[in-house]
């Protein structure tokens, strides 16, 4: 459950230089000095008595000739690498010299934030705009002090902004046996949720494809050249969909291109991809609050996939009518509820609701947006950033989608039992991307009419 994140850098970066951002710059979040110490009922959060910044940042080399194939190797072994005991879940790997500048890889465990809450904190890396002031997130600050430990915080890695979810519930109770005429409503909302949380569990598994083979254990990793995002936005726009159905809907194509070309059938074959809806109350991605914007505040949808859809356009309209009607639905906020609760229920109960629910996907999808204009790391321009999002119980493949500068692109990890290479699917996304653009210029005419 370790979120791997890499920044591409134009020109050299030195391990002084950045040692000095992140002592500057990240350790003012004074979760990062902390580790997770699990008891009886969950894990609290204590401040390492050890704790030394060096342990962890790395400096690294890349085998000739230090391209991408071989930076992908490296991300891959480090994603399946267990954190050292005893030390804050987190390290940094420098590779100074790679093409003609340097390259990051940033390995968090997913407890000390999700995907909005981490892109947030290697934003606060960055250096501000030129002309604007440094910020108390840019600007040497010694760290706050440590908050008092909070007990039993959910062990699946739920920080404070979801268990204050449940919090307000039970607050809620008190406050509609006061009103209750808002109770009505809210007894409404309760009843919604807990018809999606009776769905979820009503679901079927998902089909036994190679995608849930055992699992081996080592991971490997790889990603898409660049998408133009005014392209991306261009095919939607024409199409009635939105972006993020245009790139699901390549997700799914590629995927069953790719499960056919190992031998499966995936004739009329449907499977689902677990994906995180961020369900804080803003997703700039900007937005800084110290630890308190950490921590986990994620939903789950279940989305199915027709990686049977041959025919792009017919496959994009059946991604554009699920997405639509999980939009309408509570799943995101259900499934929210029900990972707080268990996270803060003993580990066997825990490890029960992981099997459910990794029983119902066969891999994990993200989607997030970074800043439109270019970034800079100590004077560095930031030429790439990608992540790879992790996977639990059963689940060995993960899919991110990240834009960027106006670009996006596609990261792939995977499981090497589940997919060997996952170079070969990266290449298939690129393949029905470029089906997708060639039909719709094809019949941009028409379309357009």
């Amino acid at each position: 459950m370790t979120v791997v994140g890499l920044i591409v850098l134009g020109r050299r970066l030195g391990r002084s230089v950045l040692r000095s951002l992140i002592a500057q710059r990240l350790l003012v979040f004074d979760r990062f000095r902390c580790l997770p110490v699990a008891d009886a009922l969950g894990a609290v959060w204590s401040e390492s008595t050890s704790f030394n910044l060096d342990d962890h940042l790395i400096a690294a080399a890349l085998p000739a000739p230090g391209g991408q194939r071989e930076l992908e190797a490296f991300a891959g072994e480090l994603s399946g690498t267990p954190f050292p005991p005893g030390r804050p879940l987190w390290t940094f790997h420098l590779i100074e010299r790679y093409g003609a500048g340097s390259a990051v890889i940033v390995r968090i465990h997913h407890c000390y934030g999700d995907g909005v809450a981490l892109l947030r904190v290697l934003l606060s890396l960055a250096d501000p705009p030129p002309g604007t002031a440094p910020t108390a997130s840019t600007a040497p600050t010694p760290p706050v002090p440590l908050p008092v430990p909070t007990p039993n915080l959910p062990a699946l890695g739920l920080g404070l902004p979801a268990w204050d979810e449940v919090a307000a519930l039970l607050e809620g109770g008190v406050h509609y046996a006061l009103h209750p005429v808002e109770a009505s409503a809210a007894g409404r909302e309760a009843l919604t949720v807990g018809a999606e949380l009776a769905r979820i569990a009503a679901m079927p598994d998902d089909p036994a494809t190679r995608l849930k083979l055992p699992l081996s254990g080592t991971r490997r990793v790889a990603w898409t050249q660049a998408l133009s995002l005014a392209e991306v936005r261009a095919i939607a726009r024409v199409l009635g969909c939105t972006v993020n159905d245009v790139l699901v809907s390549t997700l799914a194509g590629a995927l069953g291109r790719y499960l056919a070309s190992a031998g499966e059938s995936v004739a009329g074959l449907t499977v689902r991809a677990a994906i995180p809806v961020n369900l804080r109350p803003s997703a700039d991605p900007r937005e800084l609050a110290g630890t308190r914007a950490l921590g986990n505040c994620f939903g789950l949808v279940f989305v199915e996939l027709p990686i049977g859809v041959l025919h792009p356009l017919e496959r994009l309209y059946a991604v554009h009518a699920t997405m639509a009607s999980l939009k309408a639905s509570a799943q995101a906020k259900a499934t929210l509820i029900l990972l707080s609760l268990v996270g803060a229920l003993p580990a066997a109960v825990e490890e029960f609701a992981l099997t459910l629910f990794s029983a119902k996907a066969s891999l994990v999808a993200s989607n997030l947006r970074g800043p439109d204009e270019e970034l800079s790391l100590a004077g560095r321009p930031v030429t790439e950033v990608l992540f790879w999002v992790p996977q639990s119980g059963s689940i060995g493949t993960g899919v991110s989608m990240l834009t960027y500068r106006g670009r996006v692109q596609f990261g792939v990890t995977a499981d090497r039992a589940v997919i060997a290479e996952p170079a070969r699917l990266v290449e298939q996304l690129a393949v029905e991307f470029e089906r997708l653009v060639f039909l719709v210029l094809l019949g941009a005419g028409s379309l357009l009419d």
